[in-house]
């Protein structure tokens, strides 16, 4: 089976649609599928919802399917760096569910793992509780969330041979490898892909059982927030 594709918008034909949901990879601006994100507001999908730690800036990674208002819900941890993502929530015309960042990446998890539901102490006693069941193990109290199944999981990794097993980059590794978990399909962007047998098996982050379409391609080096000081 040739899981190589020759562009994003290849690797992603059939399987966008109006109203899907889509886990995708990514922290801050760190391991952003951009090329994959570029492929779906030129698809010009839409009512799509997100499960992301974040909506990367307003000009990059998901900001730009925000700006285009393809976008109806997002499934998150952070706010915060996108302006258009808080008007957009303030204003009532996008639908946000917070997750704690550990919930989060749990959920994608256990979505990939094929477990329904997890209890966690996290949001115990907050907004993140309510509607949802509560029980008591031991005399605490936990919350039950459930995993997440997406229709499509969109990450990036580093470096990944033919069959999809993966290497991700130092803290690029972040939501991507649970995001391409819990995807019925996953679709990955990497830089490099090589031939069977040059990774080093125990290095080895994501399994290629989990990737079924790749492609490969140059992507743009941001830094989210630049400290200087004086020489």
């Amino acid at each position: 089976m040739n899981k190589v594709y020759g562009s994003a918008a290849e690797a992603l034909d059939g399987l966008l649609f109006d109203g899907m949901f889509i886990a995708a990879g990514g922290f801050g601006l760190c391991g952003i599928p951009e090329l994959l994100i570029d492929a779906i507001k030129a698809a010009g999908t839409k009512d799509l919802t997100f499960a992301s730690n974040n909506a990367g800036v307003d000009d990059f990674g998901i900001g730009i399917l925000l700006q285009t208002r393809q976008v109806k819900k997002m499934i998150s941890s952070y706010v915060g760096e996108n302006a258009e993502f808080m008007r957009q929530y303030l204003s009532g015309e996008l639908e946000l569910e917070f997750n704690p960042q550990g919930t989060l990446a749990e959920r994608m998890r256990a979505g990939g793992c094929g477990i329904p539901g997890f209890y966690t102490k996290t949001g115990v006693g907050t907004v993140i509780a309510e509607g949802k069941e509560h029980k008591d193990f031991d005399g605490q109290t936990y919350i039950l969330e459930r995993g997440i199944v997406a229709d499509l999981s969109i990450v990036k990794a580093w470096k990944a041979d033919t069959t999809g097993n993966a290497v991700f980059r130092k803290t690029a590794r972040n939501f991507n490898p649970p995001a391409a978990m819990c995807g019925k399909v996953c679709v990955m962007e990497v830089e490099e892909i090589v031939e069977p047998g040059t990774l080093d098996p125990d290095k080895i982050h994501l399994p290629g059982i989990y990737v079924h379409r790749l492609i490969q391609g140059s992507h743009e080096k941001r830094i989210e927030q630049r400290t200087t000081r004086a020489a």
